[in-house]
């Protein structure tokens, strides 16, 4: 590409996890002393539902996006090919040094190929995570981003020899630690108490609950087995499910919405950030299938069951408050036995997890750009 500049980086969101990672790197961006850095927001509208997208904004400090793709929903196949088509025109008329991608959804994918193809630097935050289960969607658009990123900054530094091993000169990987606990640090103050979320904390504790992957949701056997184990812990501990959309549309598909119908069960609909961060610092137990909440549990010091086969982020197990179940009920049920009995694991904190990784991707982004012709 070639023309005026209008931005050096132009900077891409779409889905709910991004938000949390573009929050503290924009604010890094404006205020780095060196020089600011100069970009522009492009939000895909990958999620479209305010609940899910425009709280975020407000409570986080976003500045509002400068283009909003609108794309809506989709299969990934046209989800993506939507992003790319409405994001080229932009990338044409904005002419950035950089495009900066973050996480590992659709949007990050569909706008870092349209950059590569175009010449156009691709910068990716949160690169070389694996879970090494290519049945994971998101597993693709992290693998196929990474190869494709001239600049990847790390959340851990296993996360090097994983590109490493696919090929990706070293040169090019740097590692700051994680965006998403700079956020947490830097709301926690601000987080929502429980009891203003519930009305009343449960005197004994609680657990909280979160399910939105096609391997747990879209399999009635296993969403059914799942919910059924949720009524067993409810027995012993208050349940606490802000359901995402997909969740519930599908318990209701397979008719098992009703084995939620209990006193021990409380469903809430979607929680804003401030709301979500509350709830988990406060709850007994989590009880996921996110990638996210693996890392701000390991950060926050509370036990976390992960209800899936494998984990991208292996620091929250190795170092951190996370054990992996999968689905299976004898596991998980063993599992919160032992954290209801011993506390469960206590960890620490992972190295660079300290609010400060979207200053050290500034500080080098700065002198990284000033290189470039």
């Amino acid at each position: 590409m070639s023309g005026a500049v209008s931005c050096e980086i132009l900077g891409v969101v779409g889905a709910r996890p991004n938000f949390m990672k573009i929050a503290p790197i924009m604010a890094a961006f404006s205020s780095l002393a060196a020089r600011p850095i100069a970009t522009k927001l492009v939000h895909t509208g990958q999620h479209y539902d305010p609940s899910m997208s425009d709280s975020f904004f407000e409570q986080l400090g976003i500045p509002r996006p400068d283009v909003n793709l609108e794309v809506g929903s989709g299969s990934h196949a046209v989800q993506t090919a939507d992003i790319m088509r409405a994001f080229e025109p932009v990338l044409d008329r904005e002419r950035p040094k950089a495009v900066l991608v973050v996480g590992d959804v659709n949007s990050t994918i569909a706008c870092a190929l349209v950059a590569a193809k175009k010449g156009v630097k691709v910068i990716h935050v949160e690169a070389g995570l694996r879970s090494y289960d290519r049945g994971m969607p998101e597993e693709i658009n992290r693998v196929l981003t990474d190869q494709i990123s001239d600049l990847l900054y790390t959340t851990e530094k296993s996360a090097l020899d994983n590109l490493k091993r696919e090929g990706i000169d070293p040169a090019r990987v740097h590692f700051v630690g994680n965006v998403m606990i700079d956020t947490l640090r830097h709301n926690l103050e601000r987080a929502v108490p429980a009891e203003r979320v519930l009305g009343a904390r449960p005197a004994g504790g609680y657990a909280v609950v979160t399910l939105h992957r096609p391997a747990n949701v879209d399999d009635p056997a296993i969403l059914g087995s799942l919910l059924r184990t949720l009524a067993a812990i409810a027995e012993r501990l208050p349940v606490v499910f802000p359901m995402h959309p997909r969740t519930r549309a599908a318990a209701e598909r397979f008719g098992l919405l009703g084995l939620l119908e209990r006193p021990g069960i409380r469903l809430l609909a979607p929680l804003s950030y401030l709301e979500m961060l509350g709830l988990n610092r406060e709850a007994k137990v989590v009880l996921t299938d996110s990638g996210g909440l693996q890392e701000e549990t390991t950060a926050l010091g509370v036990p976390c069951i992960t209800l899936r086969e494998n984990t991208e982020r292996p620091i929250t197990m190795t170092e951190g408050t996370n054990t992996l179940t999968g689905p299976d009920t004898a596991k998980i049920m063993a599992c919160f036995e032992d954290i209801m009995a011993s506390g469960g694991k206590t960890g620490r904190i992972p190295e660079y997890w300290d609010g400060r990784a979207a200053e050290r991707i500034a500080d080098h982004l700065r002198g990284w750009l000033d290189r470039l012709p």
